[in-house]
């Protein structure tokens, strides 16, 4: 519903400000110049579009492999402990820790479309042990909040339209990412813990949250000393590396359970395809309505009257042209999507503003969107907190990813 709302307002606002700049500006072009954009950004959406069918396709396959080869399973032995003492109403080995870690693997691979199907299985489960049946429980929240968090590991679908923008090395936000992911992941898992009163100061909470923060906190430090270019190159190769990794990882795993991998890795990958042609109508149309927006004007008025606030108490606002990408990822993933891809077209796949946006893009999750429906898929009305705490994270994500962008990339 909140996208619908959206496109309808990029219209009739982008609309409104031809009228306004036809009268007052004698602006004759502007009408050709939307109507222009509505072909070039249609071609635009379907050439990402083709380019991620492979993307997609490839990511889902390399997931299937994990999953029958236990990936999956070795890491829900291992992240056991620290769910059991975030999700204290869930009975040791319930099925709904399968299944969120199965959502959250995806989600850390960055198949945000691929996440979702996952995800509703998780709430199913959950809703399983909820004992009011129409009301949010606390482990719903918990869960969703993480998810909406949108803690990625392999940015696969940022990296892939960077590569379709002609980025020069579409794995260089890799790090970046990571590290505002993590962020927005801890500021939600905070807000959610205090209203469940879940000490956060347990043993095994703390192991986990202290080790990874303490590697966060290193890692930042150490680029922070170091020049652009070492940045780059470090980060090129780590993030690189990883994503290899964790390919070798799953393959490794399958031959050892002897599984027909090729086999396997053609199932996952016929849901991609499928996965991928379903984005592209949504993709079309959300990319379509930026174009207009921005033909039309309106982009610029936006963007320089967010540039104006923040000069009254900031030197360095270039931040603020990406910042329409932060502002849409809560409400809609196609539209930041489609955010994104704009702000490459105009200022370069790897433009600092390029490359903020892509950080955008993969730092937070769709909160409305996730909200609704996986709320909605087990006719969930009284969602309590969720939507405050998401927010929470995703402004905890947002901040994170202005400072981490300009560490490395400023």
């Amino acid at each position: 519903m909140a996208l619908n709302y959206i496109w309808i307002a990029f219209f009739l606002v982008a609309f409104a400000v031809a009228i306004l700049k036809l009268i007052f500006l004698g602006d004759t072009q502007v009408f050709g110049d939307m109507v222009q954009s509505t072909f070039d950004m249609a071609k635009v959406s379907v050439d990402i579009s083709i380019y991620l069918i492979g993307v997609i396709s490839l990511w889902q396959g390399i997931m299937k492999i994990g999953e029958e080869g236990g990936a999956v399973n070795y890491l829900t032995r291992i992240v056991s402990p620290f769910f059991t003492k975030l999700f204290p109403e869930l009975p040791k080995n319930h099925p709904a820790i399968g299944s969120m870690m199965m959502n959250f693997s995806a989600n850390m691979l960055g198949l945000d479309n691929a996440a979702t199907p996952l995800g509703l299985k998780a709430m199913q489960d959950l809703q399983s042990t909820n004992a009011k049946e129409e009301e949010a429980s606390n482990a719903m929240i918990m869960f969703i909040v993480l998810n909406t968090s949108g803690l990625t590991i392999v940015p696969v679908s940022v990296m892939a339209i960077r590569a379709a923008q002609g980025a020069a090395n579409p794995a260089d936000v890799f790090l970046p990412i990571l590290l505002a992911t993590y962020f927005a992941s801890l500021g939600g898992l905070i807000a959610v813990a205090l209203k469940q009163r879940i000490n956060l100061l347990q043993p095994t909470i703390l192991a986990w949250l202290g080790g990874i923060t303490a590697l966060i906190a290193s890692a930042l430090f150490a680029f922070s000393t170091m020049n652009d270019q070492m940045v780059s190159t470090i980060s090129n190769a780590a993030g690189n590396g990883i994503i290899l990794g964790i390919i070798a990882a799953f393959l490794l795993l399958a031959l050892r359970k002897k599984i027909n991998v090729y086999e396997t890795f053609i199932e996952g990958a016929k849901d991609g395809f499928s996965i991928s042609i379903k984005i592209i109508p949504y993709l079309v149309a959300i990319l379509v309505a930026i174009g207009v927006f921005r033909a039309s004007g309106a982009m610029d008025y936006l963007v320089s009257g967010m540039g104006w606030f923040f000069s009254l108490f900031l030197e360095d606002t270039r931040f603020v042209d990406a910042l329409p990408t932060a502002l849409m990822k809560p409400l809609s993933g196609s539209g930041a999507r489609g955010m994104m891809v704009e702000q490459m077209n105009v200022h370069g796949a790897d433009s600092f503003i390029g490359r903020m946006a892509s950080v955008f893009q993969g730092s937070t999750e769709t909160t409305f969107y996730t909200l609704a429906v996986y709320f909605g898929s087990v006719s969930i009305r009284k969602t309590r907190y969720a939507l405050g705490a998401g927010l929470f994270a995703d402004l905890c994500g947002i901040i994170a990813a202005i400072v981490i962008t300009y560490i490395f990339f400023g």
